[in-house]
Order: C-alpha cells, then structure tokens, then sequence
C-alpha cells in the first residue's frame, strides 16, 4: 500500500516535544541515536528528568550548542550538557543498568513497528547492512518503550505495519508510537488512535496506517 497524499505533519522537533510530554520527574530515560536526541531539549527546566546514554553518561540535561568537548557527549557523539550531580562509567556497567531493568523509558527511532509491538530499526535491505547496537537491549530492557518515527517512508508505504517486513530488534516490545501524524498506543486488542496532529484527521491516519486502527473514545488533537 502507496500513499502518495503528502501531509503537513509534525516536523522532527514537534515529535520529539510531543514524546517528552510522556516523561515525568525522576524518570531515567535513554534517547537513541537520530531524532529521540532532540527529546532532551523539550523538558522543562527543572523537570529533573535522568537522561542516560548506553556510552556511560547519566545525569545530562540536553544537546549542548556550545564548543564541542569529544569527552562529554551522548552515544550519538552529540555534544551534551551535563546536570548537577551526573556521572560518568564504562559500558559495561551501563549495560547493566539497561539489562537490568533500570531504565523507566527508552526512545528509539523505527523503521517498522507492526501491529503487536514489535519493532524493526535497524536494517534497510537496500543499504545492505545495519548495526543494532544497544538498541536491542534497550528494547527489551526499559520498563517502557515509545518509538519516534514519520509515519510512512519517502514512497509513501507505511511504516506501521500488520507484520514487519525487515529484520527485527525485538518482538512485542513498543507501549507507544509517535509519528508526524499521530500518537498510538499499542495494546493486547490492537493498536489505539490516541491522538492526531493539528490539521491531520484520524481517517488521514487510517489511509496510512496498514492495521486497523481502534479509535480511543477520548480521542483529541495532539497538544503541543
């Protein structure tokens, strides 16, 4: 299925704006690499949310546009701020914290997610390779998962789908997704329309989305 109706969605910035409003104070909270970085710089001052990344950082408060230091970045290589009290200790100890369950909630960009929470982000057959890195821990690690993607590709093809056609990260592991078009939660009986963006209806949705979507009865605009 080819969607060719291109829609003025929600830019990368308002995506990631929209998922920190899922993050709440005390939460350790470790971004992937791409767009879940913008994610940090979207929590109010104060907010006191713990940002980890899977190189050995936490306690960093947001992407710094300051002079870069090659010793105090994320797992991205992006230059961070650090906040009162952070820390610093090798990968392995980080691994553990991401192994053990100590992580509240993971962002991590997608390339599919079908239909029952499982999420495909790491290979893309046409460049003929892909690294999963920490993402498959990550996956299966955090207590929650949420997955910051457009919703379709540049053909137009939806990104969620009834099964995933590439390789997985892990299986039955997304709680929520948010795309350019809207906010769905994943749940036991299928996938829930939460919201939808500014000007974007929830049959615009549907039209992109291969598995049925079942609309929540609080269903709203997406507050930004």
């Amino acid at each position: 299925m080819v969607n060719s109706g291109k829609l003025a969605g929600l830019t990368r910035e308002l995506i990631a704006l929209r998922v920190a409003q899922e993050l709440r104070e005390g939460m350790v909270v470790n971004l992937g690499i791409g767009l879940p970085t913008l994610v940090s710089n979207f929590v109010p001052p104060g907010g006191e949310v713990i940002f980890q990344g899977e190189n050995g950082v936490l306690g960093y408060t947001g992407i710094s546009e300051e002079d870069f230091d090659p010793d105090v970045i994320n797992a991205g290589g992006q230059p961070i701020r650090l906040g009162p009290g952070a820390s610093f200790f090798d990968s392995a100890d980080s691994f553990a914290m991401i192994r053990g369950g100590h992580i509240d909630v993971a962002v991590l960009g997608g390339l599919e997610v079908s239909e029952k929470g499982d999420l495909a982000n790491w290979y893309l057959p046409e460049r003929g390779g892909g690294s999963i890195g920490g993402a498959m821990d990550l996956a299966c690690g955090a207590r929650r998962l949420i997955i910051a993607m457009s919703h379709t590709n540049r053909e137009g093809r939806p990104r969620i789908r009834k099964e995933c056609a590439f390789p997985l990260t892990a299986s039955g592991v997304v709680d929520l997704i948010v795309t350019d078009l809207a906010v769905i939660e994943v749940e036991p009986e299928g996938l829930l329309l939460r919201e939808v963006a500014p000007d974007v209806s929830p049959e615009d949705v549907q039209e992109r989305t291969e598995p049925h979507l079942r609309r929540s009865p609080a269903l709203r605009d997406m507050r930004l």
